[in-house]
């Protein structure tokens, strides 16, 4: 166990989706830690492609699991991020117009949803922090 608790904490890439001040969809890049524990109590499945290039809202904060597909996210301002499996996202934007999306590849995607309480402590860490504190 020792060896364990000396090693550096090892993450999982993560995007997070959050509401602006003014109630508009942004997001920060960053990454979760892999030992993180968080107040869930359950997860459901999706497959369904239905509100594809639709804008719209998390509707409640969750995490995001990508098993397969590709696509591409946009925010309120048009900046615009990929998931595929292997990067996390945290759904936070619950107010305003939301997010929309697009496949990139095949007509295919499966996910897993995870809800979690609004203010949860997951760990969620922004490349802005993790190179700030590099300076």
């Amino acid at each position: 166990m020792e060896a364990d608790e000396n090693r550096e904490p090892q993450y999982l890439r993560a995007i997070r989706l959050i509401n602006t001040d003014e109630e508009r969809c942004s997001f920060e890049v960053g990454k979760l830690p892999i030992k993180a524990h968080i107040a869930a109590t359950y997860f459901f499945g999706k497959t369904e492609i239905s509100n594809e290039h639709k804008p719209h809202p998390a509707p409640c904060t969750q995490f995001v699991v990508t098993l397969k597909g590709k696509l591409r996210f946009m925010v309120s301002n048009g900046d615009t991020f990929i998931v595929e499996p292997g990067v996390i996202l945290l759904a936070e934007d619950t107010k305003g117009p939301g997010h929309s999306w697009e496949l990139l590849e095949g007509d295919t995607w499966e996910r897993l949803y995870i809800p979690y309480p609004p203010g949860t402590d997951h760990g969620f860490v922004s490349d802005k922090v993790s190179a700030a504190s590099k300076k």
